[in-house]
């Protein structure tokens, strides 16, 4: 699996794994059914703690991204269209703080920053 661990982020690593994963699932590269790997097998191949794993495991099944059998493994869960796209809308809400913010620090008054989103939106 693809997953990418930065130590220097500010984010826990469990819960960069958990972000790699929905973005998998969001974008098609998991679907239904698929098998993630085993805590032990992901753990040794990213070298951290299986404990890690574990509990990125549990956040995701939390969630309803995932589900366990015990003794089987770990499958992605039935698509829920609309919890996927309520990620999607918190990412792209993210994004645009982002933007916000940037704007902010370049100078740009809110009213401009509005009328920039307008435009955008009327395309």
């Amino acid at each position: 699996m693809n997953i990418i661990i930065n130590g220097s982020l500010m984010v826990p690593i469990y819960e960069q794994i958990v972000d790699q994963i929905k973005a998998m699932i969001r974008e098609g590269e998991l679907k239904e059914n698929d098998n993630l790997p085993s805590v032990r097998a992901l753990s040794k191949e990213l070298k951290i703690s299986a404990l890690t794993v574990k509990k990125a495991y549990d956040s995701l099944e939390a969630e309803g991204f995932t589900v366990t059998v015990h003794g089987k493994g770990t499958y992605v869960a039935a698509a829920n269209k609309e919890l996927l796209l309520e990620e999607q809308k918190k990412e792209l809400e993210a994004d645009l703080e982002l933007a916000v913010l940037k704007g902010r620090r370049y100078g740009i008054s809110d009213e401009d920053i509005r009328s920039l989103f307008e435009l955008i939106l009327e395309g």
